[in-house]
């Protein structure tokens, strides 16, 4: 069997989870207006929930990673946004439907999640993921998500 091409690919985050985040948010608020609890209560959760809304959009959003790369070896290498590049071991992933999800680890940058959607890569490139990610042995590989 001849040995798999590479993969590379530009990544952004992806605008479809920021907004997923705040409809999410949004009906969290209105149960929370809706529930029978004091209003000191309510106005309390609200704010749980505004400010956690608010870390993980900045989390989402501030991803230092510009590029990925997959070569034929199953080395992972991350370009950031500095212009440097890192070398990165698979730690898991997770395909739902269209949509992949890889977690990456590095020395330097820790952990590093990249979701892959229709709105910020090419479906070729996600298919071509998934793909190759259906032939990773889970006895020699990653944990998936």
């Amino acid at each position: 069997m001849t040995s798999a091409p590479a993969i590379g690919f530009e990544y952004r985050p992806s605008r479809l989870l920021q907004r997923m985040l705040l409809v999410v948010a949004a009906l969290a608020m209105l149960s929370v207006v809706l529930c029978a609890l004091a209003l000191w209560l309510k106005l309390l959760l609200i704010a749980g929930v505004l400010l956690a809304t608010w870390q993980s959009a900045r989390k989402a959003a501030g991803s230092p990673v510009a590029a990925a790369g997959w070569s034929a070896d199953d080395s992972w290498t991350l370009h950031l946004a500095d212009h440097e590049d890192v070398p990165a071991m698979l730690a898991s992933f997770r395909v739902l439907g269209g949509f992949v999800l890889l977690r990456l680890r590095t020395a330097e940058q820790g952990a590093q999640v990249l979701l892959l959607a229709p709105d910020n890569s090419d479906a070729d490139i996600r298919r071509r993921l998934r793909m190759r990610l259906a032939t990773v042995q889970p006895g020699e590989a990653v944990p998936r998500l």
